[in-house]
């Protein structure tokens, strides 16, 4: 079995596709993989090191949601592109062809509809992006990872099997998370990250906050800033670096673990962290980005509030001193922390992967 596999730009696309590929390897070992992307996006550097032969389309970037000059240059090219994907698909001769989001996904998945290729596209958020909104109309399947994304395709189409979850996720251990970052479980302990580049607006805030934490030593905090901010919050930090409950890093190598014993999160509202989120049951503080395409973020976040799950503060109304009062009010109140993580484990999908990679084989 041959399947060709395309997401890119962001790891938001990337990560899910990979643990795709993951997935359909466990069930059919014999299939055989090619993974198209950009020269330029994330993916041309993360997916030849997991191992997964990579071909890349010539791109120069997605379509804007309003008219641009930069729009026709972009679609010129884009249908330049789905000669090469066309050349791609005919060589390779794919069983089914799979996109997970970004603009890469166009002309490749456009190409396998074309010439007859089952073709499925994974929708990650709550609001549909530019690509797969028009890929719809050629595609076998879709699978959405939020049910309100439902609304965005159509409904013979469209199936909602939450967002695939790294299988590690779910593995890890309370245990092993108090271990690898020296925490202790008589204290809650709350994960805090802006994404795998660090949130700024959410650094400033925290300072404040881990302040406050280690002069209280009532909880314990770490805190992922992002390499770039890594320095700068450090700086404003120095003070209390030695405080047993506060631990500052810049990147997590193992964000499973950290989530495993981790009792509330403050994040941004990224569907694949979302995701994970709510397979483990983790209550959240969820600070939307606010220039995500169509604001997809508040929408995600939106999602989980609705449902009890989350907090919302908005980028504009956020400070140290709003978010130690959220801060506050939860971790005062096991309870309320209690129900909200009941909450987020009932929106969790944690077999996501597994239900997406039965639609993928049934197409073939």
């Amino acid at each position: 079995m041959k399947i060709i596999v395309s997401g890119g730009g962001t790891g938001g696309h990337i990560y899910p596709a990979l643990t795709l590929i993951n997935a359909l390897k466990n069930k059919r070992p014999d299939a055989e993989f090619l993974y198209v992307g950009t020269e330029k996006g994330l993916e041309a550097d993360i997916v030849p090191k997991a191992g997964i032969n990579f071909t890349a389309l010539k791109l120069e970037g997605g379509l804007e949601r309003h008219f641009t000059l930069e729009n026709i240059t972009r679609a010129a090219n884009a249908i330049w592109s789905i000669k090469h994907a066309s050349d791609i698909v005919k060589n390779f001769k794919p069983n089914v062809v799979v996109g997970t989001g970004g603009y890469v996904c166009g002309p490749i998945l456009l190409a396998a509809s074309l010439m007859k290729v089952p073709t499925l596209i994974q929708e990650q958020n709550a609001v549909a992006g530019v690509t797969n909104k028009i890929l719809s109309k050629f595609v076998n399947k879709i699978a959405v990872g939020t049910q309100d994304a439902l609304k965005n395709f159509p409904a013979d189409k469209t199936i909602y099997t939450g967002n695939p979850i790294r299988a590690e996720v779910l593995a890890a251990e309370k245990a092993d998370g108090l271990k690898e970052f020296g925490f202790t479980s008589d204290k809650p302990i709350v994960l805090i990250s802006g994404g795998s580049r660090g949130a700024r607006s959410i650094n400033n805030a925290m300072i404040g906050v881990l302040k406050s934490a280690a002069e209280k030593n009532s909880a314990q905090f770490l805190h992922v800033t992002g390499k770039g901010e890594f320095d700068s919050v450090i700086e404003k930090l120095s003070d209390i670096l030695d405080a047993p409950n506060i631990k500052v890093v810049p990147y997590l190598y193992n964000m499973p673990r950290a989530m495993a014993m981790a009792d509330l999160a403050i994040f941004r509202a990224g569907a694949t962290g979302l995701a994970e989120l709510t397979a483990r049951g983790i209550p959240a503080i969820l600070i939307p980005y606010p220039y995500a395409a169509e604001n997809h973020q508040e929408f995600n976040a939106k999602s989980l509030v609705d449902a009890g799950a989350a907090r919302m503060i908005l980028n504009k109304d956020l400070t140290a001193e709003l978010l130690q009062k959220n801060l506050d009010e939860l971790l005062s109140s096991p309870e309320k922390l209690k129900s909200m993580a009941a909450a987020s484990l009932s929106l969790g999908k944690p077999n996501a992967a597994d239900e997406i990679v039965d639609l993928i084989l049934k197409l073939t």
